[in-house]
Protein backbone atom coordinates (compact mmCIF):
# COMPACT_ATOMS: atom_id res chain seq x y z
CA UNK A 1 0.00 0.00 0.00
CA UNK A 2 1.27 3.14 -0.99
CA UNK A 3 2.45 5.77 1.98
CA UNK A 4 3.60 8.89 1.75
CA UNK A 5 6.49 8.44 3.85
CA UNK A 6 8.26 5.79 6.32
CA UNK A 7 7.64 6.52 10.10
CA UNK A 8 11.00 7.70 11.77
CA UNK A 9 11.05 4.58 13.80
CA UNK A 10 11.86 2.43 10.66
CA UNK A 11 14.97 0.32 10.32
CA UNK A 12 16.60 -1.91 8.20
CA UNK A 13 14.70 -5.51 8.57
CA UNK A 14 16.76 -8.82 8.65
CA UNK A 15 16.91 -10.28 5.66
CA UNK A 16 16.75 -14.49 5.79
CA UNK A 17 19.17 -16.81 5.66
CA UNK A 18 19.61 -16.43 1.71
CA UNK A 19 19.80 -12.59 2.07
CA UNK A 20 16.54 -12.72 0.33
CA UNK A 21 14.48 -9.46 1.53
CA UNK A 22 11.32 -11.78 2.41
CA UNK A 23 7.56 -9.67 2.85
CA UNK A 24 5.34 -12.51 3.87
CA UNK A 25 6.29 -16.73 3.85
CA UNK A 26 3.91 -19.26 2.87
CA UNK A 27 2.43 -20.82 5.91
CA UNK A 28 1.20 -23.91 3.99
CA UNK A 29 4.13 -24.20 1.63
CA UNK A 30 7.27 -22.79 2.64
CA UNK A 31 7.21 -20.33 -0.34
CA UNK A 32 8.18 -16.68 -0.13
CA UNK A 33 6.85 -13.03 -1.56
CA UNK A 34 10.54 -11.49 -1.87
CA UNK A 35 11.63 -7.94 -2.96
CA UNK A 36 14.01 -7.78 -5.45
CA UNK A 37 15.35 -4.52 -6.50
CA UNK A 38 19.01 -3.24 -6.07
CA UNK A 39 18.24 0.48 -4.79
CA UNK A 40 15.46 -1.40 -2.38
CA UNK A 41 15.66 -1.09 1.16
CA UNK A 42 12.92 -3.14 3.76
CA UNK A 43 12.01 -1.39 6.90
CA UNK A 44 10.91 -3.04 9.87
CA UNK A 45 8.98 -0.40 12.51
CA UNK A 46 10.87 -0.28 15.74
CA UNK A 47 8.09 -0.17 17.79
CA UNK A 48 6.38 -3.04 15.79
CA UNK A 49 8.57 -5.49 13.90
CA UNK A 50 5.77 -6.80 11.85
CA UNK A 51 4.66 -3.52 10.16
CA UNK A 52 7.08 -3.74 7.05
CA UNK A 53 7.84 -0.91 4.71
CA UNK A 54 9.61 -0.84 1.54
CA UNK A 55 11.67 2.55 -0.19
CA UNK A 56 12.38 2.09 -3.83
CA UNK A 57 14.54 4.39 -5.47
CA UNK A 58 13.99 3.35 -9.26
CA UNK A 59 11.47 0.39 -9.30
CA UNK A 60 11.71 -4.01 -7.71
CA UNK A 61 9.78 -6.94 -8.34
CA UNK A 62 8.18 -8.66 -5.67
CA UNK A 63 8.96 -12.76 -6.94
CA UNK A 64 7.76 -16.03 -5.97
CA UNK A 65 7.98 -19.60 -7.18
CA UNK A 66 4.40 -19.90 -7.52
CA UNK A 67 3.22 -17.23 -9.64
CA UNK A 68 4.63 -14.40 -12.02
CA UNK A 69 6.68 -11.59 -10.99
CA UNK A 70 5.48 -7.89 -9.98
CA UNK A 71 6.94 -4.89 -10.84
CA UNK A 72 6.82 -2.04 -8.40
CA UNK A 73 7.37 1.38 -9.32
CA UNK A 74 9.29 3.68 -7.21
CA UNK A 75 7.96 5.17 -3.77
CA UNK A 76 7.26 4.15 -0.35
CA UNK A 77 5.00 1.70 0.61
CA UNK A 78 3.24 -0.33 3.93
CA UNK A 79 3.39 -4.16 3.40
CA UNK A 80 -0.34 -5.04 4.38
CA UNK A 81 -0.69 -8.75 4.64
CA UNK A 82 -4.15 -9.58 3.43
CA UNK A 83 -7.08 -10.93 5.79
CA UNK A 84 -10.13 -13.20 5.55
CA UNK A 85 -13.23 -13.50 7.51
CA UNK A 86 -13.93 -16.73 9.43
CA UNK A 87 -16.86 -17.03 11.57
CA UNK A 88 -16.38 -14.68 14.49
CA UNK A 89 -13.03 -13.56 13.25
CA UNK A 90 -10.01 -12.74 11.12
CA UNK A 91 -6.94 -14.36 9.64
CA UNK A 92 -4.52 -13.83 7.14
CA UNK A 93 -4.42 -15.36 4.37
CA UNK A 94 -2.70 -18.39 3.78
CA UNK A 95 -0.03 -19.18 1.10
Amino acid sequence: MPVAEVPATAVPAPRDRAGRMVLARGEATGHAHVIVGADTVLLADRDDVDRLFVKIVSRARVVHEEHGTITVPAGAYRIVRQREYVPGAYRYVAD
